[in-house]
């Protein structure tokens, strides 16, 4: 299986506003490196050029739709137009180490994300030690600490 790079650098490599927003959302969601917010960006990015594409092919939307649903980016009654407005940010809302803060498992997002990588997180009753792992919708109730 051939394997691709999972983000794309940006253009301008010293843009001092993109920077900024960077590191505002290293700090936000306790992310370890730039190289995290690039993969966020890059996953929405192709989301939002397949839901481009599927403007044309009505029969395929309602699979995509409800993948994104699944996950929980999009609420049930979403359409296209909604997806199309997604950012950054609600992809880094639904990591693993941001819903088991917001879900009070961990006093602080850095401690948080030092949970999931000591293996004290369980999703489904099974150790998740990632913490970009993507939570979807129905798993969220299934969250504790171990």
């Amino acid at each position: 299986m051939r394997q691709h790079k999972r983000y794309k650098r940006p253009k301008k490599p010293f843009d001092k506003a993109r920077i900024e927003e960077e590191k505002r959302l290293m700090k936000e969601y306790g992310l370890k490196n730039k190289r995290e917010i690039w993969k966020a960006e890059t996953n929405i990015s192709r989301i939002r050029a397949q839901a481009r594409k599927l403007i044309v092919e009505p029969e395929k939307q309602e699979q995509f739709l409800n993948k994104l649903r699944k996950i929980g980016l999009i609420d049930e009654k979403a359409g296209l137009n909604e997806v199309l407005s997604l950012t950054k940010r609600d992809w880094l809302e639904r990591r693993l180490q941001t819903i088991v803060f917001k879900k009070g498992l961990a006093r602080t997002i850095k401690e948080a994300r030092q949970l999931i990588v000591h293996r004290k997180i369980l999703v489904n009753d099974k150790i998740v030690d990632v913490p970009s792992y993507v939570v979807k919708k129905d798993e969220e109730p299934l969250i504790k600490r171990k």
